[in-house]
């Protein structure tokens, strides 16, 4: 493999599973890729970077600027991840709206109160892993009726993520987990307690949805559902979820297919 751009570099560092994923890109829209999986960790990392919520909270609005002053045309940030993503952005590959949206659905992550319900619960994950899908599936062609369907494959690849993470999430003193199904609190002390919601959460997701109309150029947005599928398997039986070999195998092969 050639040599990795910093985007490239820290999308694969920090975000490896996406990152094998966009691969799967025609090579001329790869390097677009890591940039917005680049962006979405900046996001991600946002409330864990920060020391109060309000700190976190100028951090996106950091972002958001970043994406409205690229779109303005004005000069970009010197930033390893501003930078490229102010050129994507000006090349037409980013939609300005697809990323604004990414860092407005991070807000409840700054929030001191925890995610009220289960309804509201999957309406973040929309937004976020949603998100990302649908600015990575208008990146690589995707037609507009699709979009509905990518929605929803990055959304269960968003819940596979955040219910793999309650403990790490805990160690931080956080916890995503929508407050009338647990006592986040009680899973800050005791992550153990949320074992009950999150086999609920996985056994109850929604079923995949139908891609047949995502063209091969635009499978590597897709397919980050190929590992939602298997983890909310194991998470379902109450296994842990450790990426491995096999894991990797069935993303490759399915990516060789143009088939999510």
């Amino acid at each position: 493999m050639p040599e990795l751009s910093p985007c490239g570099a820290l999308a694969r560092r920090h975000d490896p599973d996406r990152f094998l994923c966009a691969l799967f890109a025609p090579p001329a829209r790869r390097e677009a890729l890591f940039t917005l999986i680049a962006f979405n960790h900046e996001l991600a990392r946002a409330r864990e970077a920060a020391t109060n919520p309000m700190l976190a909270l100028m951090r996106l609005t950091w972002w958001r600027e970043v994406v409205e002053q690229a779109a303005d045309g004005a000069a970009p940030r010197a930033h390893e991840v501003a930078a490229p993503l102010h050129a994507a952005i000006r090349e037409g590959a980013l939609a300005p709206a697809d990323l604004i949206a990414m860092t407005e659905a991070r807000e409840p992550e700054m929030e001191e109160e925890p995610i009220p319900s289960t309804g509201a619960f999957h309406a973040y994950l929309r937004g976020t892993a949603g998100g990302f899908a649908v600015a990575a599936g208008r990146l690589l062609g995707a037609p507009p009726a699709v979009m509905p369907a990518l929605q929803q494959a990055g959304a269960l690849y968003g819940l596979a993520g955040v219910l793999r993470a309650v403990p790490a999430l805990a160690a931080q003193g956080r916890c995503l987990l929508p407050a009338d199904l647990v006592d986040p609190h009680a899973v800050l002390h005791d992550p153990a307690v949320a074992a009950p919601a999150i086999r609920r959460l996985a056994a109850e997701a929604s079923p995949a949805p139908d891609l047949s109309g995502l063209p091969r150029d635009s499978v590597a947005a897709a397919l980050p559902l190929v590992l939602a599928r298997r983890d909310l398997r194991r998470l379902a039986r109450g296994q842990a979820v450790h990426r491995g070999g096999m894991d990797r195998l069935a993303v490759a092969w399915r990516g060789i297919r143009g088939r999510a």
